[in-house]
């Protein structure tokens, strides 16, 4: 006597779970906000929750994103330092109520900090993904939409198999690596 084949259903999503747009909508968040928390709970989520989606997802666009997020930011944090190091800013004075002139006032521990903080290659890499953090950060809406739209996994060669952390390095390593026409800086 032959057995029926088991009736097999598909679940539903589950609302307390994350997908594409949860995570493109944590990301836009922790990029305004630099709060995990307030990031995960903006898309209903919990920031323990967002932390081990980030490991599993690890080198993905999604971990790659939250790295931007921040670099992002940093990057109009240091565009608007430097702005007020060379340009200074304003300073009204008034007299008996009315404004009577505006000067400028320059910060010089704003600009030696600024001078100190970078070193010999540039900009200080913090993270360990900073040259796609500095790629991603002028493409910040393609990543987002890259993490909404594409698959939660960067398959590189062989779909079968990611490739270790190892061929990773090598790849980006490659990636870097100038190229006998490309002249270094001399700082």
């Amino acid at each position: 006597m032959d057995k029926p084949e088991p009736v097999r259903t598909t679940r539903p999503p589950r609302s307390d779970s994350w997908n594409k747009q949860k995570m493109a909508g944590f990301l836009r968040e922790l990029a305004a906000t630099h709060s995990v928390a307030a990031a995960a709970k903006s898309v209903g989520m919990s920031r323990q929750s967002a932390y081990r989606l980030r490991a599993r997802l690890k080198g993905e666009p999604f971990d790659i994103a939250w790295e931007t997020a921040f670099q992002h930011a940093y990057d109009a944090l240091a565009q608007a330092a430097l702005e007020r190091a060379l340009h200074g800013t304003e300073v009204p004075h008034f007299h008996k109520g009315e404004l009577i002139h505006v000067s400028r006032r320059y910060d010089e521990r704003l600009t030696v900090f600024l001078l100190a903080a970078r070193h010999a290659g540039g900009a200080q890499k913090l993270s360990r993904y900073a040259a796609a953090s500095e790629f991603w950060s002028e493409n910040w809406d393609k990543l987002l939409q890259r993490v909404e739209e594409g698959p939660a996994l960067w398959h590189f060669g062989n779909e079968a198999e990611p490739p270790s952390d190892e061929e990773r390095a090598a790849q980006a390593m490659n990636r870097q690596a100038p190229r006998k026409d490309d002249k270094l800086p001399s700082w």
